[in-house]
């Protein structure tokens, strides 16, 4: 007997400088959520020390816009039976300090049933300078972006104002020289084919213009501009393409770009893809958020294993959405049609 007790003492010894050694911080709390265990990285993560924070409750470390959803979540993994699971998904949850200072975690969640009831512990890491050096990339990102836009816009104009002019009064001096010569039937024909392809070129130059950047989504905004590649959108494909969007609806750069951008990606990726028959495109006010969504009736395909060439498309979409902070989803399966939608935070938005 007693050396079952002993046996079972060095076991709880050998536990306690586990748990207290351990880089990241460990918080345990009974099933009315006061904390039962917390460990030195916990003190160092918090700045309670562990005398502060036992026996009070896990809310003394949730900022309080967050009390009541977790204790929601709490109750919902007790019942689902889980044992262990990452928590916030693809969000980033929020701690708090003494002092107040709110800071990011990576957190996971274990529930335990004991003879003294359920017992859940949460092992999380401050991840501070994790966020910020991801929000500093997307700022560079963001910049990045901005700037090869602008070299884009740049480029279009110049080609738009002075190619095309050239290759339009290159066009003109061709019908001059085609009027001055009307009996050399060899001239005639040659002028014939110079006109031709002076034709071809000077709507290649403006299809390549337009598809770098789109003047009229400098000249007009950004309502002109999906009304544009919409309708160029139909002429292309001969697809009936609906826009539904509030005409007062203003955006501010780089949100503006990076919403054509994704209407404009998803229209090539239907274009090339979906075999549709219809399409809607729909860009509206949600709450605290702006919704995008391209959705149409094609034959659909499976997000966990797409096409290569679409599945490219697919990073690039959700690229331009994290870069203005926002996330986007692709709902589809085959023969079910796809739907892309976009939710971005209402940042620069004007209405």
């Amino acid at each position: 007997m007693t050396s079952t007790l002993l046996s079972d003492a060095n076991a709880a010894q050998r536990l306690a400088g586990l748990l207290e050694s351990a880089m990241d911080a460990i918080v345990s709390c009974d099933d009315s959520q006061k904390i039962v265990l917390y460990n030195k990285a916990a003190e160092k993560t918090f700045g309670w020390s562990a005398q502060e924070a036992l026996g009070q409750s896990l809310e003394l470390l949730i900022p309080s816009r967050f009390h009541r959803l977790h204790a929601q979540q709490v109750r919902r993994f007790g019942a689902t039976g889980t044992t262990s699971r990452r928590m916030g998904d693809n969000t980033v949850l929020y701690a708090r300090r003494k002092n107040g200072d709110e800071f990011p975690i990576d957190a996971s969640i274990s529930q335990l049933n004991t003879p003294e009831g359920k017992l859940y512990t949460v092992i999380l890491r401050d991840i501070t300078e994790r966020e910020r050096a991801r929000e500093e990339l997307a700022a560079f990102a963001s910049e990045s972006a901005g700037v090869r836009e602008q070299e884009k816009s740049r480029i279009a104009r110049e080609l738009h104002d002075e190619l095309a002019q050239s290759l339009t009064a290159a066009k003109m001096d061709a019908i001059w020289l085609r009027d001055h010569v009307p009996d050399d039937t060899e001239a005639q024909a040659k002028i014939a084919t110079m006109l031709t392809m002076l034709d071809t070129c000077v709507a290649s130059v403006r299809r390549i213009a337009a598809d770098l950047r789109p003047l009229v989504l400098d000249d007009l905004g950004l309502v002109p501009a999906l009304e544009w590649v919409v309708q160029n959108f139909n002429q292309r494909t001969g697809v009936p393409c609906e826009l539904i969007v509030d005409e007062a609806l203003e955006l501010e750069e780089p949100f503006a770009t990076g919403v054509f951008r994704i209407v404009q990606e998803s229209l090539q990726n239907v274009a090339k893809h979906a075999e549709a028959r219809h399409v809607e495109v729909e860009l509206k006010e949600q709450g605290d958020y702006l919704l995008l969504r391209v959705q149409d009736d094609g034959i659909g395909f499976r997000p966990s294993q797409p096409r290569k060439p679409q599945s490219l498309g697919l990073v690039g979409l959700r690229e331009r959405a994290q870069l203005m902070r926002g996330e986007l989803r692709v709902d589809s399966s085959p023969g079910a049609g796809t739907r892309v939608e976009a939710k971005i935070p209402m940042l620069g938005v004007e209405a």
